[in-house]
């Protein structure tokens, strides 16, 4: 089985992105799955019911999110109608939505986590290290092969929470950051990992948002406004192959995919 996760979705400009770049790497690399990070799809905040259709159209078989959930407040309801969408799994007991899934196609069947880390986030959320496990477990009853969307800010929650996981899933991929790391590997137990995926949008930018506006918040201090940037679209994920026996992980791979849309 192969999978494909992209990061963060910036904007506008990084929808067109996928609706670019996922056919051509989808067949490129024989994916029989696309998982993409949609949090920052509504204008850099969350996401909206029209936008979460709109990645699954251009072929994300499931969206997962972060702790900009909740910013576009017409998609609480959406996640009763949509289990393709998933909020992180440590959210409080009743909130809406769930933190996992499975899907399946061609024969094959993929669980997807989505969990928030802790470390200078904002939301105080459960801990993700007590709760997981018990989740995969009861995916694994389904299928073996399992990804998770780790969405946190430091590179050692995330190598710890990645290390915690080792041999309990196939795939480990942490978000947030919006910059790919170069630490891409299989663990010792088996399980594929990878600190940031990177983001997917314009990345002649700040973290997808315009040079200028950033730059002179740090100058001056003053509230501004960051606006989304436009160049340099490219697409930043992972492509992982794994044993559908096992759920062992066989490879990983980067992807820096830049692409150039006509005007």
């Amino acid at each position: 089985m192969k999978i494909i996760f992209l990061g963060d979705v910036v904007g506008e400009p990084g929808r067109d992105v996928v609706k670019a770049a996922v056919p051509f790497l989808k067949e490129k690399h024989g994916a029989d799955f696309v998982i993409i990070n949609g949090e920052n799809c509504a204008g850099g905040n969350g996401i909206t019911p029209r936008l979460a259709i709109e990645l699954m159209r251009y072929g994300a078989d499931v969206i997962t999110l972060g702790d900009h959930t909740w910013d576009q407040k017409e998609i609480n309801p959406f996640f009763e109608t949509e289990p393709r969408l998933l909020r992180p799994l440590n959210y409080p007991a009743g909130t809406p939505g769930a933190g996992s899934v499975v899907v399946g196609g061609n024969g094959k069947k993929l669980g997807v986590v989505n969990a928030l880390g802790r470390t200078f986030m904002g939301p105080q959320v459960d801990n993700p290290f007590l709760l997981v496990e018990p989740e995969v477990e009861k995916l694994r009853a389904e299928t073996p092969c399992i990804l998770i969307d780790f969405h946190a800010e430091t590179t050692s929650e995330k190598i710890a929470f990645g290390r915690l996981m080792d041999g309990k899933v196939s795939v480990v991929v942490g978000t947030h950051t919006h910059v790919q790391t170069a630490d891409d590997r299989i663990l010792p137990g088996g399980t594929a990992y990878l600190t940031d995926a990177g983001f997917t949008g314009p990345h002649e930018s700040v973290i997808g948002r315009d040079i200028a506006s950033v730059v002179q918040k740090y100058k001056t201090l003053l509230p501004n406004k960051f606006y989304i940037a436009r160049e340099g679209l490219q697409a930043d994920g992972i492509v992982v192959e794994i044993d559908e026996e096992t759920g062992k992980a066989l490879s990983i791979e980067r992807i820096q995919h830049k692409v150039h849309l006509s005007s």
